[in-house]
């Protein structure tokens, strides 16, 4: 890891996947100082060029001012040669895009194996960039992208809107409470969904927690190949189904692997089930 003190700005209108990114960046880079960070698009800006860091990160929607649009205004600000990360919830698909546009981008939630690759190859832009004129010693900078940032924000921009990546249709994380505790949770770790009065609980293997999102809201954004709903008030992740009874009376039970409470299938959803 670099040993030069380099200063960042972290931009996303969601505080908990600030949160989360500032604990990843702590373990893959130690020594990077987080002296800022915005809520939106135009604070963003405004940060930055208060505080002049050597690197952004960059939520691709925000409001007031999108990702790009903050970058643009960003590359603008004189004597600034920052690095920008852009932190997005765009698919794989999204890959492209900003492959073509020669910028570094990490999927949100943060993983840290990702993050570790960006973070080399910010590391070894920075070292180029401060090392003196023909100093044999210092790292190779892929310099085979001439094309200037604003060329590349555009190219990223067009394939964004053109509709050849779309941001993915289903969830991946939820922001959830516990008491006074908020926390980020994957979609994949969670065993089921239910209806409780004002609120949807989520169960995983570790916890309970709830969220104000309505189960009818829930059932258009998660993958209905992976969650099912198997009663108008319960949507069971398919994955965490350890094995399917029945009772006296005839209704089906879903035991899960790895937590003690079962299940009720209702009649309209027993086809889920049914041996062909």
């Amino acid at each position: 890891m670099s040993t030069v003190s380099v200063r960042a700005v972290l931009a996303d209108d969601e505080r908990l996947l600030r949160e989360q990114l500032k604990t990843r960046l702590s373990e893959v880079w130690p020594d990077l100082v987080i002296v800022g960070e915005a809520r939106d698009g135009r604070e963003a800006v405004e940060l930055v060029a208060q505080t002049r860091p050597d690197l952004v990160f960059l939520d691709i929607r925000m409001p007031l001012l999108t990702g790009i649009e903050a970058a643009r205004q960003i590359t603008q600000i004189e004597d600034l040669p920052c690095e920008i990360v852009f932190v997005t919830a765009y698919d794989q698909y999204a890959v492209e895009a900003f492959d073509q546009g020669a910028i570094d981008y990490v999927l949100k939630p943060a993983e840290t194996e990702r993050l570790t690759r960006t973070m080399t190859r910010v590391q070894t832009r920075l070292a180029g960039r401060s090392a003196p004129p023909g100093d044999p010693t210092s790292p190779m900078v892929d310099r085979s992208l001439p094309v200037s940032m604003s060329t590349r924000l555009a190219q990223i921009e067009h394939l964004l809107q053109a509709g050849s990546v779309r941001a993915p249709s289903t969830l991946r994380w939820l922001q959830a409470t516990q008491g006074n505790t908020l926390k980020l949770i994957g979609v994949e770790d969670v065993l089921f969904f239910r209806s409780d009065e004002k609120y949807t609980r989520i169960q995983t293997a570790q916890a309970e927690w709830l969220i104000r999102t309505p189960l009818r809201d829930l059932t258009a954004q998660l993958d209905s190949s992976q969650f099912w709903q198997v009663h108008r008030s319960t949507i069971v992740n398919a994955k965490a189904i350890e094995r399917v009874e029945r009772d006296e009376s005839g209704r089906l039970r879903i035991h899960l692997r790895g937590h003690a409470e079962i299940l009720e299938v209702s009649r309209s959803f027993s086809h889920l089930f049914r041996q062909t």
